[in-house]
């Protein structure tokens, strides 16, 4: 009997499923010693100081609504999306060069420069119209594209996605997969024996509360890479009614290559419960600090005290899968991702924006890593693009 000819490529790809799954999804032993051991990593941030972006357009759009921020390191370019639902231009996002300061006893952010804009395209190769898109998050993959999520628009009945782009050109290459459970909609109660029964139960992402954060992880070029994303909140499914406990979002770990994407694993994310003054938060931003399962995360909040926002390591490496669980209200006992502060940043002394967007960014003069967070303005003129500098320190 002879293999198809398919065979050793479906073969490799299987193995590095298997690799990534392993590496990433539940790597670590059981043991309480060695989950102790290697939970987290020692990070710390160092502010260093602010920088908000002037009111300005560029190419005939509004440069605003920054949500999402990525960098590229080989060019040093950041690339920054738009959240425009190309309500004031057509959707897209930004090339933006950032400036520091070359001296090597306190290194500053100094200038942001717009240096290009690219407009999204569907997969017709139009511009997407008004109202049709809500884009949030952006990562580069390293093959001269651009993921970029949407949290879809619940009103029109637009899905969420996380699509594939041209770099150059926002041509639409490909889509990620979405499991259907993040597809907002009604399923019939289970519990109700009766086949004919109307009674339903809200699903999927809620309203403005989806996809927002983006980040990739990837070896050398030419090689599979790895997505990660997690919803803002709990999906309709998994919310409790109860605000005063945790929100549970979903946090999904891709594998992409040179044929279709695959998801790898999933894992039940704990949001901040929500306490007074604080009315509104969620997830707008992951960066992936290691390959071991340790992750960085934004969780901005508001209320009646105003913005503000907290950054936490997060480690997924010893987290249940969760990717046959159809709500977490139907099955608590699950194992989350962990989670432990690393700032509040309502303790800079300084009035927080809108933050949503953050990436690890260039050396800075004196050998520090830097780390960059950036505000969404909402094309409003009581609000502003801010960036805010740290230096982010991580123990080996």
């Amino acid at each position: 009997m002879s293999l198809p000819k398919n065979f050793w490529k479906l073969l490799s790809w299987f193995c590095l499923v298997f690799f990534a799954t392993f590496a990433i999804g539940n790597s670590f032993s059981d043991s309480s010693a060695m989950a102790s051991d290697r939970t987290f990593t020692n990070v710390s941030l160092e502010f260093v100081n602010e920088y908000k972006l002037p009111k300005q357009k560029f190419e005939d759009t509004p440069v605003g609504g920054l949500s999402g921020l990525t960098y590229d390191r080989l060019n040093d370019i950041f690339y920054a999306i738009s959240d425009d639902r190309s309500e004031f231009a057509p959707a897209r996002f930004y090339a933006l060069k950032l400036k520091f300061s070359s001296k090597k006893t306190q290194p500053t952010l100094d200038h942001v420069e717009v240096i290009g804009v690219d407009l999204l395209k569907d997969k017709m190769g139009h511009t997407y119209p008004k109202g049709e898109i809500d884009p949030e998050g952006i990562a580069l993959t390293g093959d001269r594209s651009v993921l970029i999520a949407s949290e879809g628009v619940t009103s029109k009945g637009i899905p969420p996605f996380i699509d594939e782009f041209d770099l150059l050109t926002g041509k639409w290459l490909r889509s990620l997969p979405i499991p259907s459970r993040y597809l907002f909609g009604a399923t019939r109660d289970e519990a109700n024996s009766d086949p004919n029964s109307k009674v339903s139960k809200p699903q999927g992402v809620r309203d403005n509360l989806g996809f927002e954060s983006l980040t990739v992880i990837r070896d050398s070029i030419g090689d599979p890479y790895r997505v990660f994303t997690i919803t803002e909140n709990a999906l309709a499914q998994d919310a409790s009614p109860d605000l005063r406990e945790p929100s549970e979002s979903r946090f999904l770990h891709y594998l992409v290559g040179n044929i279709a994407p695959i998801i790898v694993a999933e894992h039940r994310y704990p949001v901040e419960a929500i306490v007074p003054p604080i009315n509104q938060i969620g997830v707008n931003e992951i960066v992936a600090i290691d390959r071991g399962g340790h992750f960085l995360t934004l969780e901005r909040s508001n209320g009646s005290a105003g913005l503000s926002a907290k950054i936490w390591q997060i480690f997924t490496g010893d987290a249940n899968d969760t990717s046959s669980i159809k709500s977490f209200r139907v099955t608590p006992n699950v194992r989350s991702i962990r989670k432990k502060l690393v700032l509040d940043l309502a303790t800079l002394g300084i009035k927080l924006d809108n933050l949503e967007g953050m990436a690890i960014g260039p050396r800075l003069a004196d050998g520090s890593q830097s780390l960059i967070l950036v505000s969404d303005d909402n094309f409003s003129d009581a609000q502003f693009n801010q960036f805010l500098l740290f230096r982010l320190k991580i123990a080996n």
